[in-house]
Formats: C-alpha cells, structure tokens, sequence
C-alpha cells in the first residue's frame, strides 16, 4: 500500500458568510492542492458587515475533533485561527503537544475580525502568550494583534515593526511574520525574523473593499506550502504571492454589502 496522503489541519472556528476561518482554509487548502482537514473550535454567525454571534465548542468536543483526526490522518501540518478563550487554547496546546510534536505549527492570533468584532477574550491572550506561541514555527500577526499581545501601540515604522518582531519571538515562535498591511503608504509590507535577519516583503496594494479572510488565507496557504515541501520562508514568500492575486482576482466580486471576500480558486495546484 502506497503512503498516505500528506494533509494539513486547520484548528479555526467556522464562518457562515465562508470568506474566513475554516470555510477560507478549505479553500486555500484545495486551491493550492492540498487535502485538508478540520478542527472547529467556534461557530460564528457573521456576513460581510459584522460578526453577531459566536458559540465557542465545548473543550472536550475540541480534543475529541483533535484526537480522531491525528489518530487516523497523516497530519503534516497545522494551522491555527480563531481559537477564543483561554480553555479553548488550553486543549488546543495540550492535544498538539501530544499528536504534533516536530510538525510545523503556523499560528494565526485571530483576536479581531475585519468587521471590528473581538474574537478573543483577554485570558485567551495570556493563555495564547503563555502556552501555544512557544509550540509555534511561525507566528503571523497583523500590526494591531502584535500591539495586544505585547501591550503597546501598533507599529508606525519599519524600525518599529523590527522591535517588535524582536519582542515577538521572545514568546517562544520560531519565527515571526509580522503583517503590516492594515499600516498606510503604497505598498502592504510584511516583515519575517527568525531571529537573524529582518526581512521584509512587500507588495503593492489593490484598491478594493474584498479583503475578508486575508489573514486567514495567508496562514492557511504558509501551512499548504509547508506539507508541499518548501521551507518556511519560502512558504511564506509562495504564500503572500497567491494571497496578492487572490485579491487582485477577486476585487470584481459582489458578494454582501462590507468586506467581501477574495477569490481562492483564481490559482488552482493539481
């Protein structure tokens, strides 16, 4: 019998509107061609415009989801999103130290959705600080996330984000990609540190309201690339180039009335 199939988790909570979290991850998963497989930590009532309701899954249903798939699927890497309060991380942080160890880990704070709604509570914060960052091969928050879990102003400057991302890997990450495509100026930079070198990356910006799911999608496709077999910041760099031409592609759409989502399956991998 051949080998298994590589596959990469998405450990997220669920988007009824499908332009983020776990519905964004499947996505991204199949467009870059890659089996997925999920963990739903959350059930979210949201479209375009807001986030009105979320149900967090109970711990011991979370582990269960956990145990069942790396019991039986050839896990080869994770991804992590939405994840909610402190419990939630708790069980996530303990499941992956039992089935994941040695895998790649992308973790993605999911602390605030495009809309503005909190996503995370504050004990989730230190739980995420004090337990999942150091099981982390790369932790990718944008500027505002990166502000709250190290309690200052989100940054304004190149020189800035280098101080952060210092700060950063300090948690315990492996590596950090800092993402400043909420900042201004013409083109949406990023900045990878592994501890060395400071590298930015960057990108020009497309005028467009679709941009719900970005963060996710950026996380989800590091994660694809990583069971594809890239290192990891060359998964980064493959990553930022499909998420840019999943928002060129998708800028056209007309789905809902806020922020719309991109367009996944511009770019499909056999």
């Amino acid at each position: 019998m051949s080998a298994k199939t590589p596959v990469a988790l998405a450990v997220a909570g669920s988007d009824s509107s499908a332009g983020a979290g776990l519905q964004a991850d499947l996505k991204t998963f199949s467009a870059l061609g890659v089996y997925g497989a999920t963990v739903v930590t959350a059930i979210t009532a949201q479209n375009t415009k807001a986030v009105t309701a979320i149900h967090i899954v109970p711990p011991d249903f979370i582990a269960a989801q956990l145990d069942a798939v790396f019991s039986d699927l050839s896990v080869a890497a994770v991804k992590t999103g939405m994840l909610g309060d402190a419990k939630t991380i708790e069980t996530v942080a303990d499941r992956l130290a039992q089935w994941a160890a040695g895998l790649p880990i992308v973790v993605d704070p999911v602390m605030i959705s495009s809309t503005g709604s909190r996503l995370m509570d504050r004990s989730g914060e230190t739980a995420l600080k004090e337990r999942l960052l150091r099981q982390a091969a790369l932790l990718t928050p944008n500027i505002y996330e990166a502000a709250a879990l190290l309690g200052v102003d989100a940054a304004q400057s190149e020189d800035e984000m280098k101080r952060q991302a210092e700060r950063l890997l300090r948690l315990g990450p492996a590596a950090v990609l800092l993402k400043g495509g909420h900042s201004a100026g013409p083109l949406a930079t990023d900045l990878f540190f592994e501890g060395k070198e400071f590298r930015f990356h960057s990108s020009s910006r497309i005028a467009t309201r679709n941009t719900h799911g970005t963060g996710c999608t950026l996380a989800s496709a590091i994660a694809a690339f990583l069971v594809r077999g890239f290192i990891l910041e060359e998964a980064v760099s493959q990553a930022k180039q499909y998420v840019h031409g999943a928002i060129e592609h998708g800028r056209d759409l007309n789905i809902g009335d806020g922020f719309g989502p991109i367009s996944h399956f511009y770019r499909q991998v056999n």
